[in-house]
């Protein structure tokens, strides 16, 4: 077996340090040096591999929302399946969540929440929803419904919404996923 290249475990670790950094004080306040020194090494390496800070944030932020395979599950239990599935993400991976923080204040944190749901959550409502040329439209209302609870729950930490139960989440906001997926159009 062979040990992994040195340019490998050096990647590995900027990329650590930047998911910290950028979960941490959010894309603005996140510093190319600060990045280096938790990774220990030197700022013109985070440069020779990533260019600039936007290549640094979009490599690190890269998701994997992990989602279920629709084509194995009930139509009529989607809903469920997708706020608790995103439950479970939320509450394990703080990239997810210093992604969204960035989202909010900056440009290249929204292009990445928009790339990552356009991706990964528009094939789901295509696949279920009655017209699929509106999927699109569909997987925005869905994502409005999850990116507005994990902001209210994770990052705001409104008190009602951080208070709430798992499943009373789920009770709350599966039959409004539900319809933005699979009901007739208004």
């Amino acid at each position: 077996m062979t040990s992994p290249r040195r340019s490998d475990t050096t990647r590995a670790a900027i990329l650590e340090a930047a998911r910290e950094r950028f979960a941490a004080e959010g894309y603005e306040r996140a510093t190319i040096r600060s990045i280096a020194r938790d990774a220990g090494i030197d700022p013109s390496m985070v440069m020779r591999y990533y260019g600039n800070k936007e290549g640094l944030f979009a490599a690190a932020s890269e998701i994997d929302l992990r989602l279920p395979d629709v084509g194995a599950l009930p139509v009529k239990h989607m809903g469920a399946v997708l706020v608790s599935h995103f439950l479970d993400r939320w509450e394990q991976d703080e990239v997810l969540t210093g992604v969204l923080r960035v989202g909010v204040t900056n440009d290249a944190g929204a292009e990445r929440m928009r790339s990552v749901f356009r991706a990964q959550l528009g094939p789901i409502a295509a696949g279920v929803c009655p017209d699929p040329a509106d999927a699109p439209r569909r997987a925005a209302l869905v994502a409005s419904q999850i990116l507005g609870m994990a902001l209210a729950r994770y990052v705001l930490r409104l008190p009602p919404a951080v208070e709430m139960s798992r499943e009373e989440v789920v009770a709350w906001l599966a039959p409004t996923v539900q319809r933005y997926l699979t009901a007739e159009e208004p």
